[in-house]
């Protein structure tokens, strides 16, 4: 059975950092192409960043591209979104995804973990 487990979200300030994990049993994430994602209620979920499987290809999608940083231990079956200079336009559900990207696509997401940055 597959899992995606995520955490590490919670409440900051403006300003402030937070390290998200995404934990996975079930599958080998260097199998994978990782991705984060967020949503704000009554939004589209939105992708943030994404690790390849090969770890060459990594993306930080704007607008935080600067701030925001993605990495994986293989060893712990683990990947991370550091994010840095949070802003309250950064609070949202953080979701991690684990995409198969050859034919047949196929996907597998977490519950989410939440974020709260007060200004």
């Amino acid at each position: 059975q597959v899992q995606l487990v995520e955490s590490g979200g919670g409440s900051v300030e403006a300003g402030g950092s937070l390290k998200l994990s995404c934990t996975a049993s079930g599958l080998l994430i260097s199998k994978f192409v990782m991705r984060w994602h967020r949503q704000v209620p009554g939004q589209e979920r939105e992708l943030v960043a994404s690790i390849s499987k090969s770890v060459n290809g990594i993306r930080i999608e704007d607008p935080v591209e600067v701030r925001f940083t993605i990495s994986r231990d293989t060893s712990k079956n683990t990947v991370y979104l550091q994010m840095n200079n949070l802003t309250p336009e950064d609070a949202a559900v953080y979701f991690c995804e684990a995409l198969e990207i050859s034919y047949p696509q196929y996907n597998y997401w977490g519950q989410g973990t939440q974020v709260t940055v007060s200004s």
